[in-house]
């Protein structure tokens, strides 16, 4: 991580899966380098951050309103980043894998998401400069997965999941990587038994880009190099760039 922050230097970073609690988080990490910090952590699972050098501001950890198990998770922290007056509300989730169609984790998926929706509407996020990014753990349209007939009945690729997902979309978000690169796989997962080189991979992390917002995205693309380094992640940054 430390690496890669200082070849790109990114204004704003959006994690997922961290793994600890807020006080095992290596804040550090970031604060050596100009950024601060609003992590969501309880536990050794999930956990979720978004660091910013740019200014951050209203951290909100977790959903609004009552936060009662299984919705106590930590897989959702949002900041306004930069300055006051030109900021942008980033979301950072950690969408429920699922498991299998028929686990109760797959239901539980499934309500996750329509509480993201609920949050985005009730916040009024698709009419303020917003980007809610991460792991959807869902791959949009067959076009984003290596081999659709082989994910034809398992998680990350169910109608439900998808339709559960464009409903986010819906309230005026752009999914900024397929519309900027509608022919292209843009994969930002793979197994790690698999190598890079076969591209069987998923798309499966997303930045959906409020209306408002979108005409200052200049581009978004898949950092592929990160996932070449010795102990890599299984998921590649997906790096949205806004001018």
């Amino acid at each position: 991580m430390a690496r890669w922050l200082d070849e790109q230097e990114p204004d704003v970073v959006a994690l997922q899966e961290t793994k600890c609690t807020d006080d095992q988080f290596d804040f550090s990490l970031f604060t050596d380098r100009g950024y601060r910090v609003a992590h969501h952590g309880l536990d050794h699972w999930n956990g979720v951050a978004v660091a910013s050098r740019v200014g951050l501001r209203q951290p909100r950890r977790g959903f609004s309103g009552p936060q009662t198990a299984p919705f106590d998770e930590a897989r959702i922290v949002s900041a306004l980043c930069g300055p006051s007056n030109d900021s942008v509300r980033v979301v950072s989730v950690y969408v429920p894998n699922g498991r299998e169609l028929d686990d109760a984790h797959y239901l539980f998926k499934l309500v996750w998401l329509e509480r993201l929706r609920s949050e985005a509407r009730l916040g009024r996020w698709a009419d303020k400069a917003t980007v809610i990014c991460g792991d959807f753990n869902v791959a949009p349209a067959d076009q984003d997965i290596y081999d659709p007939k082989r994910w034809r009945h398992k998680t990350h690729a169910s109608p439900q999941e998808r339709a559960a997902l464009e409903a986010i979309k819906d309230l005026g978000f752009v999914d900024a990587a397929r519309a900027l690169h509608p022919d292209t796989p843009e994969f930002t997962w793979w197994n790690y038994r698999q190598i890079l080189e076969n591209d069987r991979g998923l798309r499966i992390d997303l930045a959906l880009v409020s209306e408002p917002l979108w005409p200052y995205v200049q581009t978004c693309w898949v950092d592929r190099a990160a996932r070449t380094v010795e102990r890599p992640s299984d998921h590649a940054p997906l790096i949205l760039e806004l001018g």
